[in-house]
């Protein structure tokens, strides 16, 4: 194997010193990231660095250590330890939303109830309230809707009946109207 010419030789190094220096600046904006607090992902650690993110991928290790440092807990600026994430406040905040809705339906429920016992309280000490014995009317009140009801559906059974004559009484009429006429038009014989 022959030895690589000093201009390829030299070009080899160049690259190395660039991925070295690119490499360098991934490395001090993970630790700029993790001091500061902010935001820890391929994208906002290759616009920090001023690369590619085609460069993180090409080189795992620092892909890795992108990963982990996200997965940790951010800690505040000042290392007063941990800084609540954007997920977790996202995570509070449907979690609250959620209560808040059950929490006012609880609320509806309870106002309804408190209406409807102070209502029946208010009917009763004023002395208009209906009578004592509401279950026996409200049964009356079923029983003679029932019968409104069996009275219509024998109206209509009479009135599709009294109908079934009418068209049958017509058909009779027509019949008769031509028979009639047949026998106007022929002559007697």
């Amino acid at each position: 194997m022959t030895a690589p010419q000093p201009a390829v030789q030299a070009m080899v190094e160049g690259r190395r010193a660039d991925t070295g220096r690119r490499r360098q600046r991934v490395l001090s904006a993970l630790a700029d990231a993790a001091k500061s607090g902010t935001e820890v992902s391929v994208t906002a650690i290759a616009r920090h660095a001023g690369v590619d993110r085609t460069f993180l991928y090409r080189h795992r290790d620092l892909l890795a250590q992108i990963h982990a440092q996200a997965a940790e807990p951010v800690t505040a600026p000042g290392g007063r330890g941990p800084a609540v994430s954007r997920a977790s406040l996202q995570a509070d905040l449907l979690a609250a939303d959620v209560r808040t809705a059950r929490l006012a339906a609880h609320v509806r429920r309870i106002e309804a109830r408190l209406s409807e016992v102070l209502g029946e309280q208010v009917w009763r000490e004023s002395g208009v309230g209906g009578p004592e014995d509401t279950d026996q009317l409200k049964a009356r009140i079923t029983t003679l809707e029932q019968q409104a009801i069996d009275l219509e559906l024998k109206l209509q059974e009479r009135d599709d009946d009294l109908a079934a004559a009418r068209a049958a009484n017509r058909e009779l009429m027509a019949q008769l109207n031509r028979h009639a006429n047949q026998s106007i038009t022929s002559p007697r014989g």
